[in-house]
């Protein structure tokens, strides 16, 4: 049985690869379990599964160390935010197979994750949908041979209205997603696209690719988790429902593909996919991923941390939903660049960043 550990586990991905695990009661044992806000939900989970610690990522001292043990196996990142990016790079600077819900991770410190996986020999394996469709679609293929990639976004609650119909969206409409269930900050992330800037810029690290080859394309019924186009014209794509517990199976049991208990595509209803460009006027996110992505060093950290402060500003209503991206792009263009930044530097850029938009109005 491979020992698990599971961060983020009240989440809506920690809740759904403990309903992966319940199918597969013999392949896994839970080592350990952390919560965020919602503590009788932890304390539910830890009844049923009795792991060997527990606690709020708040509380738990020593999770470091507890990551490194030898009986931990594998480490699923589901933590929203910058916070999970000290547990990514634990876990795989011991060698440890993680997979990653966190994208942040890789949005802050991509190069710095990347440099640890090759000195450690770890595994780095993608939960997000559309990474996991990816990932899938380039299994026998050869690196050197991709044109680009394409991620698709379901392109939220707002698809489809301009800039102008923006200006007065309330929260309670933001969060109003129309295909996924997710917590309340990546579903803001979804509705100003900045959940697929983030994504674009995973996808760089995760895949060794360069800006020029990262694209996206809004697919509202979220069936086409993402495409691979080759040099020569084929394009690989990745289909099924909109359920995270088929690429959280994925990455748990690469490369195999046992029976779960992930939800089928009914090939008798389907009757069409429809997908549209991006209006980047009214969402403008993606366009400071391209930034980031050409330009690297401390972008991502910035960008990060301007955007996880002014949704949480617009969640309390301090902020208006057009100001988020506009928030983002001001602190970006004001901060102090670094091409090469350790890991200090980047979470001081990351704290700068956070108080530049608590400032902003």
């Amino acid at each position: 049985m491979k020992g698990i550990v599971i961060l983020g586990s009240t989440g809506s991905i920690g809740v759904n690869t403990l309903d992966v695990l319940a199918a597969f009661p013999d392949q896994f044992r839970v080592i350990g379990l952390t919560g965020h806000r919602n503590r009788e939900l932890l304390q539910q989970q830890v009844e049923r599964w009795q792991p060997a610690w527990h606690g709020t990522g708040d509380q738990l001292e020593g999770l470091v160390d507890r990551l490194q043990r030898p009986e931990v196996d594998l480490v699923v990142n589901a933590i929203v935010g910058s916070a999970g990016l000290r547990s990514t790079l634990a876990a795989l600077e011991a060698g440890k197979t993680v997979a990653l819900a966190n994208k942040e991770s890789l949005v802050v410190a991509g190069d710095l994750a990347v440099r640890t996986l090759q000195k450690s020999g770890a595994k780095l394996l993608p939960i997000d949908s559309e990474h996991s469709a990816i990932f899938q679609a380039i299994q026998g293929n050869r690196t050197r041979d991709i044109e680009r990639v394409v991620l698709t976004a379901s392109g939220g609650p707002f698809r489809g209205r301009h800039r102008n119909e923006l200006s007065s969206v309330s929260v309670e409409d933001a969060l109003n997603h129309p295909t996924w269930r997710m917590g309340r900050k990546i579903t803001i992330d979804s509705a100003t696209l900045m959940n697929k800037a983030l994504e674009m810029i995973e996808a760089k690290w995760l895949f060794d690719l360069k800006a020029e080859q990262i694209d996206m394309i809004l697919h509202p019924e979220s069936i086409v988790h993402s495409f691979v186009e080759y040099r020569d014209g084929s394009v690989m794509a990745q289909l099924s429902p909109p359920d995270m517990r088929l690429p959280i199976q994925y990455a748990l049991f690469h490369p195999e593909r046992p029976a779960g208990p992930a939800k089928r595509l009914n090939w008798q209803t389907l009757k069409c996919l429809n997908f549209s460009q991006p209006d980047f006027e009214a969402f403008p996110a993606p366009k400071l991923a391209r930034r980031v992505l050409e330009e690297g060093g401390t972008t991502g950290a910035v960008l990060n941390a301007a955007n996880e402060a002014a949704v949480e500003r617009f969640l309390n209503g301090t902020l208006r939903f057009l100001d988020i991206a506009s928030a983002c792009q001001k602190v970006l263009e004001a901060h102090n660049f670094l091409s090469t930044p350790n890991l200090e530097e980047l979470l001081a850029a990351d704290r700068w960043a956070r108080q530049e938009v608590e400032q902003w109005s």
